[in-house]
């Protein structure tokens, strides 16, 4: 563990060594400090009193990061920015403000800024935005590669090598490795993972690779019917059962006859209708509603899940003999934090799919929305992606996505927490504060025994501390105005 630790805090450091920065600031004695600070923690810096020097600067010198002041006499910070990306397209830009509202500062981020800083700077904060930037520097590099391969091939069908699925991640393929193994056969398959995940269209991938692809796919959504909804769903009723029914009505049990009936939100089934569905999966019979004769059904149960249902067994909320007759065959859909890799891939089939019923010609993305959108972990998944991107469809100005008409919050939410971070999928910071925090434990809190394992200093453990201190109370502390 210490090796790995040591490891990270290493190539953060060799990171340091090979970025260039350029300061720009028309205050003498903030620039000249700044750059110093800069220097001392191993960038290799220049400073420029305005933006026309700063631009001058290019002819014979290429930062990698520009850290500008917003406000400056004849070319202010935006305008300076634009310039500067005439010139270097990929070059990466922090804002500087003394006015540093997280509106104004998002604002900036929005008209292109990779990062932004707030007077007076702190040397925590300047360490932990310029490490930020860098990480997301290279993560740009890799999507513009990831951009061209993208934008050279002509049709998303191309793209999709299962059944409305895309995905080419590790985990992706993982999971799409297991859904073929046990397509062929007739076991329940039980399919777990967040909301947002595509639980459906995978088990629909399923059905469809199957021996009963030739009958029908047939849904149920549990969570969204009442008890007694649920029951005429499922088991159907007889002519003059119900109120205000004259003819007799299938059930899906019925419906699914030769295919598929799937379950989703099966956690949220109550107890009574679970005890039915046990019965005719054990007699391969159901009765309808007002009905005493048994309905042969012929039918493979395939389920979803958002809960865990052992956990719901436990709880006394769930039947233990529904749960295994489910659980015959368990497949964990991914997260999109999981798959990061899928992202770019997801991003440009929306774009295509909302662009066409928009009737927009909208090509791709900037590297840095696609930066946006590999930096944010989405928490609502493959849902919240495609409504990002429609909405960024819908108020895209050019032919390509920009930063701007992307949600404000994949700006300004990051990843936090102790735990051990995802690998891959985890940012070099993550790991870093990981490795830090669990050396500390390991060595009864003292940042010089902690500093000797990790291979750095006792100062930028506890500046790291302080920044993690400040992160975790911003994370924590409510917002004024009440709910939004």
């Amino acid at each position: 563990m210490a090796k790995f630790e040591g490891l990270i805090a290493r190539m953060s450091d060799k990171k340091k060594a090979r970025a260039r920065i350029l300061v720009v600031d028309d205050e003498t004695a903030a620039r000249s400090a700044l750059t110093e600070l800069l220097r001392e923690e191993g960038f290799d810096v220049q400073s420029a009193g305005d933006g026309f020097k700063a631009l001058g600067r290019l002819d014979n010198w290429t930062p990698d990061v520009v850290i500008t002041d917003l406000k400056m006499p004849g070319m202010n910070g935006i305008q300076l920015m634009e310039k500067l990306r005439e010139r270097i397209s990929d070059i990466s830009v922090v804002v500087m403000t003394a006015f540093g509202t997280v509106e104004s500062a998002v604002e900036a981020i929005q008209q292109g800024a990779n990062d932004y800083l707030t007077k007076p700077l702190h040397l925590g904060q300047l360490l932990v935005v310029v490490e930020r930037v860098l990480e997301r520097r290279a993560l740009m590099l890799e999507t513009e590669r990831l951009r061209d391969e993208l934008a050279a091939r002509s049709t998303e069908e191309e793209e999709i090598d299962y059944p409305g699925l895309i995905g080419r991640s590790r985990a992706f393929r993982d999971m799409m490795s297991l859904v073929e193994q046990v397509a062929g056969s007739d076991a329940s398959v039980l399919f777990v993972g967040e909301n947002g995940t595509g639980k459906e269209k995978v088990a629909h991938t399923l059905h469809e690779l199957s021996n009963r692809k030739q009958g029908p796919f047939v849904p149920v959504h549990c969570g969204s019917m009442s008890e007694e909804m649920l029951e005429r769903e499922l088991f159907g009723y007889e002519a003059g059962a119900v109120a205000g029914a004259g003819e007799r009505r299938e059930g899906r049990f019925v419906q699914a006859k030769g295919g598929t009936l799937f379950l989703d939100e099966v956690a949220d089934l109550p107890v009574a209708t679970q005890a039915k569905i046990v019965r005719a999966l054990q007699e391969g019979s159901i009765e309808r509603i007002g009905g005493t004769e048994p309905v042969p059904i012929d039918v493979r149960l395939v389920a979803a899940s958002d809960r865990e249902l052992h956990d719901e067994v436990q709880a006394g909320a769930f039947r233990e003999d529904l749960f295994y007759r489910l659980n015959v065959i368990c497949i964990r859909v991914p997260t999109l934090r999981e798959r990061r890799d899928d992202v770019p891939l997801l991003a440009m089939h929306f774009l295509k799919r909302h662009a066409r019923a928009n009737g927009k010609a909208l090509g791709s993305f900037t590297e840095r929305a696609l930066g946006v959108l590999l930096n944010f972990d989405w928490p609502g998944n493959i849902t919240q992606l495609e409504n990002c991107i429609e909405r960024a469809v819908v108020l895209a100005r050019g032919d390509e996505i920009e930063p701007r008409e992307l949600p404000r919050e994949l700006m300004t939410s990051g990843r936090t927490g102790d735990e051990m971070p995802q690998v891959p999928g985890a940012s070099l910071r993550e790991l870093e504060r990981f490795a830090i925090l669990k050396t500390l434990e390991h060595v009864g809190g003292s940042t010089s025994k902690a500093a000797r394992i990790l291979g750095i200093s006792p100062r930028k453990i506890q500046y790291r501390l302080n920044e993690y201190r400040e992160e975790d109370m911003a994370a924590t502390t409510p917002r004024s105005g009440g709910p939004r």
